[in-house]
C-alpha cells in the first residue's frame, strides 16, 4: 500500500512537470511566431527535465519477469547495477567539474551562481550511485514497485 503511494506520487510529479515543461515552449513557440520575441525566463523548463530524467523507467525488462527466466534477471540486475554505479561516477566527476567552473559565473537569466545548475546532477550521481553500488554488492534484485497482491 505505502508504495503505491510513492508511485503515484512520482508519477503526479512526473506529469506536472510534464505540464510546466510544455506550458513555457507553447507560449515560446506563439510568441517567436507572431511576435518574433520569446520568453527568457522559462530556462527553468531544462532543469525539470534534468530532474525527470533521474526518474525510474523499467518497462524494458518486464518480459524477464516472466517464469523460467530468473537467470536472465538476475544477470540484467547486476549489468544495470554495475552501469549505473559507473555512469554515476562519471556524471558526478563531470558534474563537480561543472560546479567548479560555475563558481565564477552568474546566470544572465536566472541571476544566480551557474555552480546551482550541475548541483543537482552532482547530488544525484552520489545518492543514485551510492544505493547501486550497495545493491550490486548486496546481490539485490531490482524491486519493481508491481508485486501482484498474492505475494504481499
Amino acid at each position: 500500500m505505502k508504495k503505491s503511494r510513492i508511485i503515484n506520487f512520482l508519477n503526479t510529479l512526473m506529469a506536472l512537470c510534464l505540464a510546466i515543461m510544455a506550458g513555457p515552449v507553447f507560449i515560446n513557440v506563439v510568441m517567436r511566431y507572431c511576435f518574433s520575441s520569446g520568453l527568457a525566463a522559462s530556462e527553468y523548463r531544462r532543469l525539470l527535465f534534468v530532474w525527470m530524467v533521474f526518474m525510474a523507467l523499467t518497462g524494458l525488462l518486464h518480459p524477464l519477469l516472466e517464469p523460467g527466466r530468473e537467470a536472465a534477471l538476475k544477470f540484467a540486475t547486476w549489468l544495470i547495477h554495475a552501469l549505473v554505479t559507473l555512469s554515476c561516477v562519471l556524471l558526478g566527476w563531470g558534474a563537480w567539474q561543472q560546479v567548479i567552473v560555475g563558481m565564477g559565473s552568474v546566470s544572465v537569466v536566472l541571476v544566480c551562481r551557474q555552480a546551482l545548475l550541475p548541483l543537482p546532477a552532482f547530488l544525484c550521481s552520489l545518492a543514485i550511485g551510492s544505493m547501486a553500488r550497495l545493491k550490486l554488492i548486496q546481490g539485490r534484485p531490482i524491486d519493481f514497485g508491481h508485486a501482484s497482491p498474492e505475494a504481499e
